[in-house]
């Protein structure tokens, strides 16, 4: 199993989520803190959100796992939703911040 395929292929896939109030993905937003693919197709998913209040906290995480599990060699998902460390604005790709003009 090319667990690394598999990780880029979720990479991917995680992509496809926008935060509803921000027009850029969770993936430039650096909402995913860790995805992590086992030789048994088993992903570990550390994630977090712009706050705790966060209005998608329900949806969200589990738009993510949905789309995790869709990927060809996942057998399960295991997503966490972490505020340790706490997400700030220097966690978004560079991308993102050209998107929000804060370049």
């Amino acid at each position: 199993m090319d667990t690394e395929a598999i990780k880029a292929a979720i990479i991917e896939k995680i992509k496809t989520v926008n935060d509803p109030e921000i027009p850029v993905n969770i993936w430039e937003l650096g909402l995913i803190y860790s995805v992590d693919v086992d030789d048994t197709g088993k992903v570990d998913i550390k994630m977090t959100l712009t706050t705790p209040m966060c209005p998608v906290a329900d949806s969200m995480p589990l738009e993510v796992q949905e789309k995790t599990i869709q990927v060809e060699g996942v057998t399960d998902v295991d997503l966490q939703v972490v505020f340790d460390p706490m997400w700030t604005k220097e966690m978004m790709s560079d991308e993102a911040k050209f998107v929000l003009d804060m370049l």
